[in-house]
């Protein structure tokens, strides 16, 4: 039956924005072209004016010119609509390109909610066994310090030694020094 009949012509796509938006831009350059040559040519007939003498040549120049302005705002008029329908344009593909940013954005927050879900379900983030692994690390620090400290000691000092020796003293206190260490060679 489809050769008979045909088949269905698939729809062409419709306009978009951008599109739209850039044709207008276009139209609107070809009306500023146009806008130009006539005030070219409203220079010329100003000049035309100028140079006749008050009369009926004169007069007929003050009507082309006077037409050449009539023509200047019409295209300026419709340079003028075509601008706010490109500036309509472009705010609603500015709004749906926001909208198609949120989508983005919620789909990124829900996944990334997602996942944080999964993770804090982890036995690695259960906070109990986090405290316990830092009381745990606080010990072996504490024992790892201990341990620092008597490797650090000094086997030369005497034990009965306050750390702080009188000044009348020092001088014994040199002097066990030095026999001590003499005795241990």
């Amino acid at each position: 039956m489809r050769r008979m009949f045909g088949a269905r012509k698939e729809k062409p796509p419709p306009p978009s924005l951008e599109d739209v938006s850039g044709n207008l831009n276009t139209r609107g350059d070809g009306i500023d072209e146009k806008i130009r040559k006539l005030d070219a040519q409203l220079v010329k007939h100003r000049e035309a004016i100028k140079k006749t003498r008050p009369g009926p040549a004169q007069e007929a120049a003050k009507k082309q010119a006077l037409r050449v302005l009539k023509h200047k705002k019409l295209y300026e008029s419709q340079r003028d609509s075509l601008y706010d329908q490109q500036f309509n344009l472009d705010q609603i593909s500015f709004t749906t390109q926001n909208m198609k940013d949120t989508t983005t954005q919620v789909q990124a927050m829900k996944a990334a909610t997602k996942e944080l879900k999964t993770a804090f379900k982890s036995k690695d983030l259960d906070i109990d066994a986090i405290e316990s692994m830092k009381d745990e690390m606080a010990d072996m620090m504490d024992m790892s310090n201990e341990i620092q400290d008597s490797l650090s000691r000094s086997y030369a000092v005497p034990d009965d030694l306050d750390e702080e020796v009188p000044p009348e003293n020092c001088s014994q206190v040199a002097v066990l020094f030095c026999s001590e260490s003499s005795e241990s060679v």
